[in-house]
């Protein structure tokens, strides 16, 4: 099958004829003035009636085409191109120059549909992906848009005035990429609903003696099927030339039979960002957090976080933030206190159709109670992408270990120490729309192995959810 070279003429070593009626009366002389443009040779075959049948190779009939659509006679190309959709080998083709028709015509929706089929099957192919990017900034998807041109870049073969014209395309991009917004809701059935341990009896200290406390049922772990939403917007407002005002907020809930364990997160952020060059950005911004967890403040914060990116060449970017915030409860207030993080991520393209990437971090929490006081490092490592047949996929894991600063006496008289082991999986089906959703799963694993059994637990957890992005 012919691939999609860096120009639009695709040479075509494909053997056999296709039968192609082309009129010959005076009225349709347009058709047979663009096969003189074309510089096909047609055969003419019988003639009946002022008409004669011309037989084209697919060869020439996409030679003919392709020049048509380079000089944007798209209503003669239009008959050429659509004979090429049931000539052998020609799928690839026919979809690329009708997409690059329907571009043309004001059709960017059609267009990024015919560019998003070829690439299913045939991640790639560069130049349809630069194609459905121009596609998706037609239709303000910036954030798309900006994606593929990253996939698109990682191209060695690319010349090097075409890999910068794409570097420029992707700060153009991001600096227009001024409102980003999107939803999703769903359902999850979760083995673990209250983050709890699995164990009936603990051992706890009961003087100079350690004895079982049997656990009730609110303490121990519990099923369940929760309603889950979630929700993200971001707002970029230019102050200059390469400074703006970023805004984010996002949002999440779910939501139990038992209120008790209902859950809703809501953070706001915002500050400026200065594009210091082309591949260096700062974004400085005011972070508030608010938590409720049953009906109650589990955790008030606000603050501040500093993010610094560098992209490292065409296909590979890192990334450091620094995170300080003070937290209040009104769960526990031994939880009240301060928080400063930070953590570095890599990026890397690989295969022009994924995204793998790798962080490590590093974490303190300074709290009223000594006991609840930590240190945490941890590291996390994922990759996400596209497969064939339209579907977006992504695997990740990561893991932590936290040391607190002091013991819990009731539970034991050595310091807490825990290891906390998380992964997901996710898959989604962008080519389904329903009303406009795509729907998706995602497989969560949790586990955390503390020495303290109160705080051992284990979690699962399935969601299925609708999502769509503005």
């Amino acid at each position: 099958m012919p691939a999609i070279p860096q120009r639009l003429a695709i040479a075509s070593a494909l053997a056999g004829a296709a039968l192609l009626a082309v009129p010959a009366s005076a009225e349709e002389a347009p058709a047979s003035a663009a096969a003189a443009r074309g510089g096909a040779t047609a055969v003419p075959g019988a003639c009946s009636g002022g008409r004669c049948d011309y037989r084209l190779s697919p060869g020439q009939m996409l030679a003919l085409a392709e020049r048509l659509v380079l000089e944007k006679h798209y209503d003669e190309a239009r008959p050429f191109v659509a004979a090429l959709r049931d000539a052998p080998g020609m799928a690839i083709p026919y979809g690329f120059l009708d997409g690059l028709i329907r571009l043309g015509t004001g059709d960017a929706k059609g267009a990024a549909e015919r560019f998003r089929a070829i690439l299913k099957d045939n991640p790639g192919q560069t130049r349809v992906r630069l194609e459905l990017a121009r596609a998706l900034m037609m239709q303000g998807n910036y954030d798309g848009a900006e994606y593929h041109l990253r996939l698109a870049g990682q191209d060695e073969t690319l010349p090097e005035d075409i890999a910068r014209m794409i570097g420029n395309a992707r700060s153009a991009v991001r600096s227009n990429r001024r409102f980003r917004f999107g939803f999703d809701f769903g359902f999850a059935p979760d083995s673990n609903i209250n983050s709890a341990t699995a164990a009936e009896t603990i051992d706890v200290n009961f003087g100079s003696m350690q004895v079982p406390l049997t656990l009730d049922a609110e303490a121990r772990a519990r099923s369940g099927v929760g309603v889950t939403a979630s929700t993200y917007a971001t707002l970029r407002l230019p102050t200059a030339e390469n400074s703006s005002l970023v805004f984010d907020t996002n949002a999440a809930m779910v939501n139990y039979e038992d209120n008790t364990l209902d859950d809703y997160t809501v953070q706001l952020a915002g500050g400026p960002e200065l594009r210091l060059d082309g591949d260096h950005t700062l974004t400085v911004q005011a972070v508030g957090l608010y938590r409720w967890y049953g009906g109650e403040v589990a955790a008030r914060q606000y603050g501040a976080r500093a993010t610094f990116q560098q992209s490292l060449d065409r296909s590979r970017r890192i990334a450091l933030q620094i995170d300080g915030r003070r937290s209040e409860s009104d769960l526990n207030t031994g939880y009240n206190g301060w928080q400063i993080g930070a953590n570095a991520t890599y990026e890397q393209v690989v295969a022009r159709s994924a995204i793998v990437s790798a962080s490590v971090l590093a974490r303190r929490e300074s709290d009223k109670e000594d006991a609840y006081s930590n240190t945490t490092f941890g590291l996390n490592a994922g990759i996400g992408g596209e497969l064939p047949l339209g579907i977006n996929a992504g695997l990740s894991g990561g893991a932590t270990w936290s040391k607190y600063d002091e013991a819990q006496p009731f539970f034991s008289f050595e310091k807490r120490e825990e290891w906390r082991l998380q992964g997901r999986a996710y898959l989604g089906l962008r080519q389904i729309r329903v009303a406009g959703f795509s729907p998706s799963v995602e497989y969560q694993f949790s586990k955390v192995d503390s020495n303290y059994d109160f705080y051992a637990s284990e979690r699962h957890r399935v969601q299925f959810k609708l999502a769509r992005y503005f």
